[in-house]
């Protein structure tokens, strides 16, 4: 395992310059947002024309991508246009060097059934490509839910999880489910959460999550990739957010 930085945590700064405060961290991994209403790369974009978003990060500092996380926004899948993208961003993650791709899952309300009959043919085209998609654990998604998660990984091939547990600290579900999602996680978003209603993201040491746990959870099932730093970047923290990044990412460090 190793620790890595999400372009998450500066979203709100031109890509470049988030890129370069992930490099004075002291981070060499990082995760890729490619979030269509952000101001970094787009999908619409590296869709179209994924060597002009190589050549864009090639400008900032010499960093390592360890996986994509991709949010379409709400997009029709049955399009031929969205198709021929999502193609696109696996032949970006290839030049990248990157086996992981993240992906939103639809709004909670969705039935397993259509979030199957999404994913299905997405995660076929991963794996054709040598990739593994993984859906992002997300507490207003079907994947809010650990049960509809692990019945999508059973039933979709190849299909993983991004785990986001302060979805699930900040939310109803029972942490015996979340344990059983480990053996198909392939990313991890990790910040401090409460359980209250205001506290999905707090400082490090202030919240419930249990970073040993989920390490120790981790190895139990051998994972191997990033521990990824993803402290949001949101105009209400009440917080230094660079300075929780730096302590996360220490934090973590010291667990391997």
């Amino acid at each position: 395992m190793f620790v890595a930085c999400s372009t998450l945590c500066f979203a709100n700064e031109p890509l470049e310059s988030a890129l370069r405060h992930i490099a004075e961290l002291e981070f060499d991994k990082f995760e890729l947002a490619v979030v269509e209403s952000g101001q970094h790369l787009r999908p619409s974009e590296v869709g179209e024309d994924p060597e002009g978003a190589i050549l864009r990060l090639k400008r900032g500092p010499a960093l390592i991508p360890s996986t994509l996380y991709l949010d379409f926004g709400p997009v029709d899948w049955a399009d031929p246009v969205q198709k021929k993208r999502f193609d696109n961003h696996c032949r970006f993650a290839k030049l990248l060097n990157v086996a992981v791709l993240t992906l939103t899952a639809s709004p909670a309300g969705t039935t397993v059934e259509q979030e199957m009959a999404r994913v299905t043919s997405l995660s076929a085209t991963a794996m054709r490509e040598g990739l593994v998609l993984a859906l992002l654990t997300h507490r207003d998604a079907i994947t809010g839910d650990p049960a509809a998660a692990l019945r999508l990984c059973k039933s979709v091939p190849g299909l993983g999880l991004t785990l986001d547990p302060s979805h699930f600290v900040n939310g109803p579900a029972k942490e015996s489910e979340v344990d059983l999602l480990y053996p198909y996680v392939q990313n991890i978003h990790l910040r401090d959460t409460g359980k209250n209603a205001n506290e999905f993201q707090v400082r490090i040491g202030q919240g419930q999550i249990e970073y040993a746990r989920i390490v120790n959870q981790l190895l139990r099932v051998g994972y191997n990739r990033a521990l990824t730093v993803a402290i949001l970047d949101l105009p209400d923290n009440a917080f230094d957010r660079e300075v929780e990044v730096r302590k996360l990412k220490l934090l973590l460090e010291t667990l391997l």
